[in-house]
């Protein structure tokens, strides 16, 4: 039997596909943010989230551990700053006040889901391309740089905002 060789990996074109998933992630988190039911918004931005990591680790050949997953996008996510997670559940929240809720949310919500997802696939892309696992991840070993990115993020998201990227009729990814 031969041995067969592996295919050698494009690292720019990897490197390019995984922005080019973390920004359509992005877009369906910020969409996902539009759904009017409070926290329920708030599982699909997580789902979406979980689905970004599954298609990221794929990409980087390692082994998804949804579970893990989960923990992980908590811990990054809780861990950051108690204002994220304060202005996302207020975010979410607000949809129960009449009338104005679901507007005040509109402008919040999309902002903050795109933020946050941008920063973790970009947090996983830098562990996945340093030949990190799930097993091996420490939220906090990557904490100034996810605030790095969460900035970056706030950017995009506002830009795919105001481009109509993300409309208030849409409710989900």
């Amino acid at each position: 039997m031969e041995a067969v060789a592996e295919k050698p990996v494009d690292l720019q074109a990897r490197t390019e596909e995984a922005g080019r998933t973390v920004r359509n992630y992005t877009l369906g988190a910020m969409g996902a943010s539009l759904v009017p039911m409070p926290v329920v918004d708030l599982a699909a931005i997580t789902a979406i989230q979980l689905k970004m990591l599954h298609s990221l680790s794929k990409l980087y050949g390692v082994q998804f551990r949804k579970d893990l997953g989960k923990s992980l996008i908590a811990s990054l996510i809780g861990g950051y700053i108690p204002y994220i997670t304060a202005t996302t559940l207020a975010s979410s929240f607000i949809k129960f006040v009449p009338f104005i809720g679901h507007g005040l949310a509109l402008v919040s919500m999309p902002i903050l889901a795109g933020a946050t997802s941008y920063a973790v696939g970009k947090v996983f892309i830098q562990h996945f391309e340093a030949g990190g696992t799930f097993l091996d991840f420490d939220p906090e070993e990557v904490r100034e740089y996810f605030a790095q990115q969460f900035k970056e993020g706030e950017k995009l998201a506002a830009e795919l905002q105001a481009n109509g990227a993300v409309k208030g009729n849409d409710a989900a990814a």
